[in-house]
């Protein structure tokens, strides 16, 4: 997959800096050596081994605990930037290579079984992006959030919901991709 072409000042031809999205989302694109294996097999080149399993085996743990304050502990100490009051829901996944980029805001709730991702490998490169998940934010069970996005105050995300592009603040989105439903005040009726 190739990058955008680059204007001499290193900024796309549309104006955005080298690496960043529609939206202002970051992503960075790190080139694998062309030796016909994917990416995947290169992961160790990204991530120390030993810092990976100290991550699963911290995640795994806090997967299966009932104390919210305990799991969020966890988190934090793996790397990861979580509010007061987040409630990881049981089997919910951070990103295990990258969890140091991932934000959740206060008061906020990642349902059964989601995984949010701060990285992506694809045969011949892989991306990182930090994913930011703001205040009173509802992600309803089973959803994946791929790296690079933002996740507004106030927003819903409804079960089953692959979010791969940015939430603005307050909408109520759902479906593969995630697509707004609805959006502003007047949320109060079930998305999730």
């Amino acid at each position: 997959m190739k990058g955008p072409e680059l204007e001499a000042d290193g900024r796309a031809a549309d104006g955005r800096a080298a690496g960043e999205r529609p939206g202002g989302r970051r992503i960075e694109v790190h080139r694998i050596p062309p030796d016909g294996r994917n990416s995947l097999h290169h992961w160790t080149e990204a991530v120390n081994p030993l810092r990976a399993a100290v991550h699963v085996a911290a995640f795994t743990v806090a997967r299966y605990l009932p104390w919210l304050g305990l799991k969020n502990a966890i988190y934090r100490w793996r790397g990861m930037t979580i509010g007061r009051d987040v409630a990881f829901a049981f089997y919910a996944l951070p990103d295990i290579f990258f969890p140091e980029l991932i934000t959740v805001g206060d008061n906020s709730i990642i349902g059964y079984n989601s995984t949010i991702l701060a990285h992506e490998y694809l045969i011949d490169h892989y991306r990182t992006g930090p994913v930011r998940i703001g205040r009173n934010v509802v992600i309803g069970a089973n959803c994946t959030v791929l790296p690079g996005v933002t996740i507004g105050d106030g927003a819903v995300v409804s079960a089953m919901s692959l979010v791969n592009r940015d939430v603005p603040p307050g909408a109520v989105v759902g479906g593969v991709p995630a697509r707004p439903l609805r959006n502003g005040p007047g949320r109060d009726e079930e998305a999730s």
